[in-house]
């Protein structure tokens, strides 16, 4: 296929820009082939990015068509005008990027969920102070202060269980309340809780 006549591979980049705005497609293409490149390259180098590159020198090209026909020919160089565009469309992208790092950076770290190693240290030793503690009581206090307070049973649930009345139950839970309070009480600060 032939190139148009007014279309000579030789013409300056604002004659064929020129060309370009009259109908010649010959010169959009030769113009495309020069300076697409010169505008991928430079926005390659500023953005680091090939996809974003190719897609500013697109954009890039799209704008100096749309120009075209307003073009002065002699107030600016057309490869001045691309590049300054090109330089433009990366500094918006940068600032874009920017500004998601910055929202990013903004947004709290997700709280683990699981216990630290530390916790769970003093859970463990918490869990085993009590159970120590449990297993010094009378039995009968043992009892009914566990499946009061640790399996949640009401006091008949209980009297029935140890064959006795709910005032002596209320009276076991109380006794064996205190002398779980006593046998804890020194151990409080290592077990990470307050005095007092």
């Amino acid at each position: 296929m032939a190139m148009p006549l007014d279309t000579d591979p030789h013409m300056d980049d604002a004659d064929l820009l020129a060309a370009y705005a009259r109908g010649d497609a010959g010169a959009a293409r030769l113009l495309t082939v020069r300076l697409t490149p010169r505008a991928f390259g430079q926005a390659m180098r500023m953005l680091g990015d090939s996809g974003e590159a190719e897609d500013v020198a697109q954009e890039a090209m799209m704008r100096l068509w749309r120009v075209a026909p307003e073009w002065r020919h002699g107030e600016a160089k057309v490869t001045t005008w691309l590049f300054r565009v090109v330089a433009n469309l990366c500094t918006d992208r940068l600032r874009k990027r920017a500004r998601a790092a910055m929202s990013l950076d903004a947004v709290a770290e997700p709280e683990d969920p699981t216990p630290s190693v530390e916790s769970r240290m003093q859970d463990d030793a918490r869990r085993d102070a009590l159970r120590l503690a449990l297993a010094a009581l009378p039995e009968r206090q043992r009892i009914a202060v566990t499946m009061r307070h640790f399996e949640g049973a009401a006091n008949p649930e209980i009297a029935e269980a140890l064959g006795i009345g709910t005032e002596a139950v209320e009276s076991l839970t109380a006794r064996g309340k205190r002398a779980l309070a006593a046998a804890l009480k020194g151990q409080a600060a290592a077990l990470g809780y307050e005095e007092g």
